[in-house]
């Protein structure tokens, strides 16, 4: 075990520097790796919409972060993937729930794809006409999510599970939502998330720390700013569900199953919360699991039944999901072996191969540029490293995850959401 901690201990090793702007640059040199993977992030997702700045408050509808991390690749000379076309870069964005992120992987040109990725994050650009033709395009993204059983399926939980916090809406938000979007409303945002105080810079791969620093005081990120003043507004919640049962229909070949639990937000322990939301999914229907061999083997669920958790500011849940001919089956099944396993305590050999997994999967993603830069940033926007996560998994025991199991998964604290094939014509 001390040999596996001292691996993943070096593996997750990076250089640390924070600049005058306020920005956090971490970067992880892998010599020997032909390619380069960057990634600038702020905390700034989907749940993020109310809060004062500079003692205005500020209430947005749904999708407007969704729709920032678009509109931020338009600038006044032009289109950012256009840039990227002429160094070789692949780039992509995405938002979730908590965050925004900016990436690209290079194997060729590395510095100018640093210019292209720190100017267009810090240069909003945005008009009511540039505006209008995003709504268009992004309302086809929502409609194109709202096919999606899976992604229907998350929201339905998350709508049960809650009354007020915004994680019950689409991170895209509505056709509806994304029309109230402004000017005013984007740059209100990007003077309040996009500061760099807020914000990461993570990269990995073929490149020197000198060479990141380097493109960040091109990009006047070594100068220092004064940062807007910003309060986040939640919504006060309770701790049950704000509904225990939701059924729907849409163009599935079978019926889908989902059944969630709201836990208590992990708060300042987060990180280790985290583990532990991760390891019960594992323990209770992961692939070594009894429970998941018998679903199988009796066809009562497809290779995709598993467990996920999510975890943001005033919010944690475990959500167990998949295909099943005979969901009310699986999910009392579901609900027996938690009770049977908070009853007799876990497993101490599963304990230990799920653990082991963990290790794996951590050791895994720390391989390749992409996988540790986007580690290096995942850490760091919980306000953790990749070392205090390992440590906190080794020190981690079935002990504990048994007293966990006398306060989490409660039934009284479920819901269950199924989504039935549409009726013949």
């Amino acid at each position: 075990m001390r040999e596996i901690n001292e691996t993943l201990s070096r593996a997750a090793a990076c250089e640390k520097t924070v600049l005058p702007s306020g920005l956090t640059v971490l970067v992880r040199p892998m010599p020997g790796y032909g390619s380069v993977h960057a990634e600038y992030a702020t905390r700034f997702g989907s749940i993020d919409r109310d809060f004062v700045l500079d003692g205005k408050p500020v209430h947005l509808p749904a999708g407007v972060a969704h729709f920032l991390e678009h509109k931020m690749f338009e600038s006044e000379d032009g289109d950012a993937f256009s840039k990227y076309a002429k160094t070789g870069a692949n780039a992509n964005a995405f938002t979730s729930f908590d965050q925004t992120c900016y990436v690209f992987t290079a194997t060729r040109q590395v510095d100018e794809s640093l210019d292209i990725l720190l100017s267009m994050v810090s240069r909003p650009y945005f008009t009511e006409a540039t505006i209008q033709k995003e709504q268009g395009i992004i309302g086809q993204e929502i409609r194109m999510y709202d096919d999606n059983p899976d992604w229907r399926m998350l929201f339905a939980l998350c709508g049960c599970l809650y009354e007020n916090h915004p994680i019950r809406s689409d991170i895209a938000g509505t056709v509806e939502s994304i029309a109230e979007i402004t000017p005013e409303m984007l740059y209100a945002c990007t003077d309040a998330f996009y500061d760099p105080a807020n914000m990461v810079l993570a990269v990995a791969g073929g490149v020197t720390t000198r060479q990141v620093l380097d493109a960040c005081a091109r990009a006047g990120l070594d100068k220092p700013r004064t940062p807007h003043k910003v309060q986040r507004i939640q919504k006060p919640e309770g701790p049950l569900p704000a509904k225990t049962r939701d059924q729907f229909r849409m163009s599935v070949s079978k019926p889908c199953i989902g059944v969630g639990y709201k836990e208590a937000p992990l708060g300042e322990n987060r990180v280790r919360g985290e583990i532990l939301c991760d390891l019960l999914g594992e323990l209770v229907c992961g692939g070594m699991t009894p429970l998941y061999r018998r679903l199988y083997d009796e066809g009562l669920v497809n290779p995709g039944f598993g467990a996920e958790y999510l975890s943001v500011e005033g919010c944690c849940c475990i959500l167990f999901t998949g295909e099943s001919d005979e969901p009310e089956k699986v999910r009392t099944l579901l609900l027996e072996e938690i009770e049977r396993i908070r009853r007799e305590g876990v497993d101490e050999e599963l304990f230990t191969l799920c653990k082991n997994q963990m290790y794996g999967e951590m050791l895994e993603a720390l391989e390749s540029p992409t996988g540790a830069a986007g580690a290096l940033v995942s850490n760091y926007l919980r306000s953790s490293t990749l070392e205090e996560g390992v440590q906190l998994l080794a020190a981690l025991t079935k002990q504990e995850v048994d007293a966990a199991l006398q306060t989490m998964l409660l039934p009284e604290h479920s819901a269950t959401v199924t989504i039935l094939p549409q009726e013949a014509e």
